[in-house]
């Protein structure tokens, strides 16, 4: 444990110039992180994204709320006239040649993992590496959803359908261009890429070539989506489905997502179809969408022998320990065929040991230091670096650490190691790569088990070091607590409170969540937090004294408010 710093102000302008010198080392590994998508031949076609708001106008926000709705926002640091919010990338970004084929738009890596918080003066902080806690990925299936069905009228018939909405895109897009043949790309360029209106023109050109294909691709591709998500929830959330069937903001449910997604192929195939079911989830996996700043701390290390990694984890039950893959499986968890593995390459580098943002307000640090003892006496044997345990006896639903069967564990070493093995090379911006020959220069060849590991190893949570972890609200793996003064005091625990906020809860440490609070950030969809009846949206959890061998470690500090606040002003520091 480091020591309290002299000055608060200090402290804050020191990190704060670590993650900005952080940030111009790793500038191309960042671009990949923020902006690239995460395929350059999958997703949905740049085109059709861009005419979203055309097609359905009030589901979709215009102009510069372009996909506001779903929680994406414009990042002031981006280059001026990007032609889409932070979080989304097309694949003329990242591909050898811009031109070489049609662009395909995905959510990138800062979709979820760039925040932001509202400081006092009214501004913006920007937290890379963090959560953008308005994100919802199941709304944005959802409205795509909505907008096909819109567009179908009273057609049934699966062509009959594809052929209203080709021509309902292809009307949209001769509107669009005929007004701005800019209005794809705004004229973009950087560096040597140009996306003017001659390489617009291109990809229109290209997409009306075979738009009834393309957009037969799309649609299938968006219905499944959405169709799978509505399964889990009937099959998970029961109790909890009205809401679930939105999404939450600052969530997700990946490997549920996946499973769906997998169990539409399985069930299409002659071979598998009677093995279909067993890539379905028996548990609800929401979870909170996780800071990734400092994997460093988090990732594990090989053992003596070298023959297993100890020490380490990772994500909320540490089931796939490499960063690699950890990367990779976010990536996976958008339904795409053919990611890019340079993007997860790029992320692995960026985030080792990307800081931490520090704590942007005041801090007492006479009472910090009491915390300081308090964290030393009950919280550091957990949330120490490197701490590879899972426990069980926190009181948390274990449903998401079990979620991984073993016909998903076997799935999952599959499809990773085949979109990403020892012989497999990508381009980064400094030259050739193969991020997964090796970890810590032990060879991966033959080690498929360590892309996800037996569902026997990880039966139960991590205790995460908490560097950043005012900027991590709300807390638990499923996001039901929301500040960090509601964990140590259980019985104050409120049974819903908004989530997406920017403005800040600096005393009990957390987004503003009381419903009953105005915030400018109120009238989007999707952002009051409902606990029902599902245990995976219950609130329990690290509400309950443990003793961890000869030690009894506090959890539940309702007799103790004082040590409380302590503790608390301690946790703003790290």
């Amino acid at each position: 444990m480091a020591e309290l710093p002299a000055d608060w102000p200090s402290a804050l302008a020191a990190r704060d110039a670590q993650i900005a010198a952080h940030l111009a080392q790793h500038r191309s590994d960042f671009e990949a992180f923020a902006d690239h998508p995460d395929s350059q031949t999958d997703g949905v076609p740049f085109l059709i994204l861009k005419l979203l708001p055309a097609l359905a106008p009030e589901l979709w926000g215009q102009g510069a709320d372009f996909l506001a709705p779903i929680g994406l926002f414009h990042d002031t640091r981006q280059d001026a006239g990007y032609p889409a919010p932070r979080g989304i990338g097309f694949s003329g970004l990242s591909r050898a040649t811009p031109g070489a084929g049609l662009d395909y738009s995905s959510f990138t890596c800062g979709a979820c993992h760039i925040g932001r918080v509202r400081i006092a003066d009214g501004s913006i902080r920007y937290l890379d590496g963090g959560i953008n806690t308005q994100f919802n990925v199941i709304l944005y299936r959802e409205k795509v959803a909505q907008t096909l069905a819109r567009i179908y009228g009273d057609a049934t018939d699966a062509s009959a359908r594809n052929a209203r909405a080709t021509a309902a895109i292809l009307a949209a897009l001769d509107s669009a261009h005929r007004a701005n043949p800019n209005f794809f790309y705004n004229d973009y360029s950087r560096g040597n890429r140009h996306f003017d209106a001659a390489y617009e023109q291109a990809q229109i050109e290209r997409f009306r070539a075979e738009a009834p294909q393309i957009v037969a691709a799309f649609i299938k591709l968006s219905e499944r989506e959405y169709a799978g998500w509505q399964m889990l929830v009937r099959r998970l959330y029961q109790g909890a489905e009205a809401e679930a069937a939105h999404g939450f903001a600052g969530t997700e449910d990946a490997i549920g997502f996946n499973a769906a997604h997998a169990w539409f192929g399985l069930k299409d195939s002659m071979l598998t179809a009677p093995f279909a079911g067993l890539a379905l989830p028996s548990h609800a996996a929401v979870t909170d969408i996780m800071a990734v700043w400092r994997q460093d701390i988090r990732n594990p290390r090989w053992n003596a022998e070298r023959s297993d990694l100890v020490d380490g984890g990772g994500q909320w039950n540490g089931h796939i320990p490499l960063p690699i893959y950890k990367n990779l499986a976010a990536q996976l968890t958008l339904g795409l065929e053919d990611v890019d593995v340079g993007v997860s390459a790029a992320a692995e580098r960026l985030l080792d040991t990307l800081p931490a943002p520090a704590w942007p307000f005041a801090v007492d640090l006479t009472l910090a230091r009491r915390g300081r003892q308090l964290f030393a006496d009950n919280c550091a044997a957990c949330h120490q670096p490197n701490n590879g345990r899972v426990y069980q006896n926190i009181g948390s639903d274990l449903g998401r650490a079990r979620v991984a069967n073993l016909f998903i564990t076997l799935g999952a070493q599959r499809g990773f190691t085949a979109a990403c093995g020892p012989e497999t090379e990508v381009q980064l911006a400094d030259g050739p790569a193969r991020p997964c020959a090796d970890y810590k220069g032990e060879s991966l060849k033959g080690k498929s088990a360590f892309a996800m590991t037996w569902p026997w190893r990880h039966d139960g949570y991590n205790a995460l070091p908490l560097a950043g972890i005012w900027a991590q609200a709300p807390y638990l793996h499923n996001g039901a607590v929301p500040t960090l003064w509601h964990l140590l005091m259980p019985k104050e625990r409120p049974q819903s409170f908004v989530r997406g906020r920017l403005d800040y809860d600096t005393e009990r440490v957390g987004f503003d969540w009381d419903p009953a609070k105005p915030s400018p950030d109120d009238g989007g969809e999707g952002r009051l937090f409902t606990l029902d009846g599902t245990p995976a949206l219950s609130k329990a959890g690290h509400d309950r004294d443990i003793v961890d061998g000869d030690r009894r470690l506090r959890l539940d500090w309702s007799g103790d408010p004082d040590g409380a606040r302590a503790l608390i002003e301690y946790l703003k520091t790290l």
